[in-house]
């Protein structure tokens, strides 16, 4: 770390009091997106798909579990993978202890995936995880969500990912998506995030923004190369 300047505490509260009027800019900015996000227009869902899970074969309908509201997190675990990806597993870290409290806000809280339910459980189980995670599998919902990719689209670097046209190296992409249910039982997509949209759901990342150092990712060969599965770090 390079050489810090060190001041008096007079000094550094001035300073730090122009920084949050910097922050208070930015969390009035953030609550002026989240109200256009919610102003977004709806996409009927017109595809009946239907998932494995632990209380048998689901349509979408019956993920919402009776509420009007149902966030989804696309999790890396393809089907021929033998463990969830080390990165959705950091953030399927933070994922846990959301749902009694979205529950009471009219919101159920669900994680896809396209590995076989087995798969899903028996991982989940090894992460000391709780949440609800239900397979994909058979179904072309994450293809239609922008988070599967054919070998021909990752081939031709023609994956269309976070609404571009991109080169993705791997079959599977995270991401999240939010549906609506209204009482007719009418279903719409309401919104899509991919790539660093997914930050907010980071708490450590969220942190380590407000530490010296940050996330300290600029010398290593790719951003996450320090991460490890929470069962994976040597100590």
């Amino acid at each position: 770390m390079k050489q810090h300047p060190v001041v008096s505490q007079a000094q550094w509260l001035e300073e730090r009091k122009e920084l949050l009027e910097r922050e208070k800019a930015l969390t009035r900015l953030n609550d002026e997106i989240s109200a256009l996000r919610r102003q977004l227009p709806w996409v009927k869902v017109e595809q009946a798909y239907s998932f494995d899970t632990e209380h048998g074969r689901q349509s979408l309908a019956e993920l919402f579990s009776g509420r009007n509201q149902l966030v989804i997190y696309h999790f890396m675990f393809g089907p021929d993978w033998e463990q969830g990806c080390v990165s959705c597993s950091f953030w399927a870290d933070h994922l846990d202890g959301l749902s009694v409290h979205l529950a009471h806000r009219n919101i159920t809280l669900a994680v896809v995936s396209r590995a076989a339910l087995q798969k899903l459980l028996a991982y989940r189980t090894r992460m000391g995880w709780d949440f609800g995670w239900v397979s994909s599998l058979g179904t072309t919902f994450n293809q239609d969500f922008g988070v599967t990719f054919s070998a021909a689209e990752q081939a031709e670097g023609a994956a269309f990912y976070n609404y571009e046209m991109c080169h993705f190296p791997l079959e599977e992409a995270p991401g999240l998506s939010v549906f609506y249910r209204d009482e007719q039982g009418q279903i719409y997509h309401t919104y899509s995030c991919y790539g660093r949209g997914l930050d907010c759901l980071n708490t450590a990342y969220q942190l380590m923004d407000r530490v010296p150092l940050g996330r300290d990712e600029q010398s290593l060969a790719y951003s996450m190369a320090w991460l490890r599965r929470h069962d994976g770090y040597e100590d």
